[in-house]
């Protein structure tokens, strides 16, 4: 399974996140910032787990300094990745 999880940082915490050192696992297959013109700060990790991503997001640096507002995590049925097709024939 790939889960998206997209996070909303409280506002006023630049700071904060470039002092906290995100840790990247084996299982994300991307992530970086969501950038708006108003300069709010998001960011989209997608991961592969067979565990949901509630507790790969409850681990995270940035999670446990209190950076995030709110996190959305959705599953993802992966269609086409990398040029391949992953859905049944």
């Amino acid at each position: 399974m790939v889960d998206i999880i997209e996070t909303f940082d409280k506002p006023d915490r630049q700071a904060l996140r470039r002092g906290t050192r995100a840790k990247q696992t084996g299982r994300q297959l991307a992530s970086g910032a969501e950038l708006d013109d108003d300069g709010s700060d998001r960011s989209l990790v997608v991961v592969d787990t067979e565990e949901r991503a509630a507790a790969l997001i409850a681990a995270d640096p940035f999670a446990k300094a209190g950076l995030f507002e709110r996190v959305v995590i959705m599953r993802w049925l992966k269609a086409y990745l990398g040029g391949t097709r992953f859905l049944p024939a």
